[in-house]
């Protein structure tokens, strides 16, 4: 974390530099992480919020928290040059990318699609929604205003405006 406050670029920190800064040798480093993509997935999860707690008392309960819960990423980055910075670097490695996906975005996205099923099996969703693409209505508006459009709000109240809209046509009974 003290180098990329540092500002050091992603593609200039290594293990060595790592281990020289910490004052271990690379050999404790390697023990823990078997590479930099672990290390620096480990780093950006240590610099987010915890996951949520689902509530369980109903889908659009569950719904809401996870979007209040990328809502606050979201403001969390705005609000961190460094957050925001080692996002864009991490986006221009591929291999980076594919460890951070699979470690920090797949299991955030698997909860929702558990979410989205119990919500179909308990009658809160409609049956004949396809819930991947579903999963994307819920959580696009906020990930397009969390990092494509740093100048919309990610105000109070968004996450449920949002699922509220999305329920709306989507639920048991399109209203």
């Amino acid at each position: 974390m003290r180098l990329l406050e540092e500002g050091v670029p992603l593609a200039e920190i290594s293990i060595e530099r790592v281990a020289r800064i910490a004052g271990v040798g690379k050999a404790t480093i390697y023990r823990r992480w078997s590479g930099r993509e672990e290390l620096f997935c480990d780093v950006m999860r240590t610099a987010e919020p915890p996951d949520p707690e689902l509530p369980g008392t109903s889908m659009r309960d569950d719904l809401i928290v996870i979007l209040e819960t990328l809502r606050h990423r979201g403001l969390a980055s705005r609000s961190s040059a460094i957050m925001h910075n080692v996002y864009a670097q991490m986006k221009s490695s591929p291999k980076l990318w594919k460890v951070y996906h699979a470690a920090v975005i797949e299991p955030r996205r698997l909860l929702t699609l558990d979410v989205l099923r119990r919500g179909q099996a308990n009658g809160e969703f409609r049956a004949d929604v396809d819930v991947e693409l579903a999963n994307d209505l819920f959580v696009g508006p906020m990930l397009v205003r969390a990092v494509i459009r740093p100048d919309a709000g990610l105000e109070e109240g968004l996450s449920e405006r949002i699922v509220d809209t999305v329920l709306a046509g989507l639920g048991p009974t399109a209203r």
